[in-house]
């Protein structure tokens, strides 16, 4: 048995409520594989993983970010878990009261990613400080961002929220 397995199950022995964990853990798998996902997606154009965060936090501080050394990186790499550790509050939130996204774990954690990744896209990054591409939306990107965001992203929660809190 695997040192996570014994920690969650230990936890549910102990009759405590899971939330904090189906957040904690489900955030921290989003993040990881979508920064995963951007770091190779954007080394393969080149970029470096410093200038990736800096983007990230360019949304908070603007171009002014890309001066900013490591101090913006981190600061992007922070706000990258806010917002992954964000989603997973939202998500278990939300299964707490509707039971089916427990007990429908892959589709309903499918669509929450692209909800996420849709929120991101025509509400976060257009009220930030980042410059978005100026490059048609329908990139072959596109197709990457949506599976990421999917099975990256939403789903980790979801299956996180129905391991931690039972499936409805």
């Amino acid at each position: 048995m695997s040192s996570l397995e014994t920690f969650m199950t230990t936890a549910t022995a102990a009759g405590r409520p899971r939330h904090f964990e189906a957040i904690l853990w489900g955030g921290l798998l989003a993040g990881i594989f979508d920064a995963t996902y951007a770091m190779g997606m954007w080394a393969l154009r080149g970029v470096s993983p410093d200038r990736v965060w800096q983007g990230v936090a360019s949304g908070l501080l603007g171009p002014r970010s890309f001066q900013g050394g490591l101090r913006t990186a981190a600061l992007g790499i922070t706000i990258h878990f806010f917002i992954a550790l964000t989603a997973a509050a939202v998500y278990v939130t939300a299964s707490r009261f509707l039971p089916v996204l427990r007990e429908r774990a892959v589709l309903c954690g499918c669509v929450f990613g692209l909800m996420v990744w849709a929120f991101m896209r025509f509400v976060v990054i257009p009220l930030s400080l980042m410059r978005p591409s100026k490059a048609p939306f329908f990139r072959p990107e596109l197709i990457g961002a949506l599976a990421i965001h999917a099975f990256g992203v939403g789903l980790p929660i979801a299956l996180c929220a129905r391991r931690l809190l039972g499936r409805g």
